[in-house]
């Protein structure tokens, strides 16, 4: 019996349904059942996880982390593929099917609604590479009920995500996630395991949220400011950058002087907690 995660099932559910993959939602589906229980395995899903999955697509993640799994919530935007998930999946009792954009959604009344009382609830997804970073960075900002973040992605994305200061990739997308979570590339995954093919490798990475942050910034809105604003111009120094966007270049030289950074530095080579104690400082400051 071919699995919904081989290439000749894949193929078959694709043409039985007349299912047109839809390119504007960034639609690549896995045809490696390898790399399927991989990304369960690393996933680490026992039967006490409450599983929240984006873009289920044909439902091969999804079957999977059905069996292993105590709920499954998923989302997906394409109302085509809902019949299909039904069809293919609805026999499970732990699983539930919600036709929306994630982006949409305000996901604690979803959590409240399905996972009332569950403690282990943690994310799985093949996520659109077009909304990766608004997916992670809209969750991370709404929710502190997810635990864990398993997610595959474009590599390059999650280069960025992992990196570390002094590194090419590292840049404001790896200071926010950075802030509330730790971060680790777990799988690379290739292009050639789906259909269609993207042009891209990609790669699973995964995420555990703190539940009290090493550092923590005293307005953590004025803090993800600073930190747009400090990469802004990557090849500046972190004055420049910094005084060309609404701060006072002399309240960030005494800042930086205060704190003992070299006036030259530039936003790469500083780290997380650098961050938090410069926001604080010149967050003091503006509001005197």
């Amino acid at each position: 019996m071919n699995k919904i995660g081989s290439v000749d099932n894949t193929l078959k559910i694709i043409q039985d349904n007349n299912f047109n993959i839809k390119k504007k939602f960034g639609q690549n589906f896995i045809i490696d059942q390898n790399v399927l229980t991989s990304i369960v395995n690393v996933a680490k899903i026992t039967p006490n996880t409450c599983v929240i999955e984006i873009g289920p697509g044909l439902g091969s993640l999804t079957e999977l982390m059905l069996k292993s799994a105590k709920k499954v919530l998923a989302f997906e935007i394409d109302k085509d593929l809902i019949p299909i998930l039904n069809n293919n999946l609805g026999s499970y009792d732990n699983f539930t099917l919600i036709n929306e954009d994630i982006l949409d959604v305000k996901i604690d009344e979803y959590l409240d609604k399905y996972f009332n009382g569950e403690e282990e609830i943690a994310l799985v997804a093949n996520l659109p590479y077009y909304i990766t970073t608004p997916i992670i960075l809209k969750l991370l900002s709404e929710t502190k009920r997810i635990k864990t973040y398993t997610m595959m992605m474009q590599s390059e994305v999650a280069d960025r995500i992992c990196a570390l200061k002094n590194i090419k990739d590292y840049n404001a997308l790896s200071i926010c996630i950075q802030y509330r979570a730790s971060a680790k590339r777990v799988l690379d995954i290739s292009r050639n395991i789906f259909v269609p093919k993207p042009n891209v490798d990609s790669a699973v990475i995964r995420l555990e949220l703190f539940d009290t942050p090493p550092y923590k910034a005293k307005d953590e809105k004025f803090f993800f400011k600073i930190i747009r604003d400090a990469f802004c111009q990557r090849r500046k120094t972190l004055v420049n950058n910094l005084k060309q966007t609404n701060y006072s270049k002399e309240d960030v030289v005494e800042v930086l002087n205060e704190l003992g950074i070299p006036l030259e530095i530039r936003s790469e080579a500083l780290a997380v907690e650098d961050f938090v104690h410069i926001s604080d400082m010149l967050s003091a400051k503006s509001i005197k």
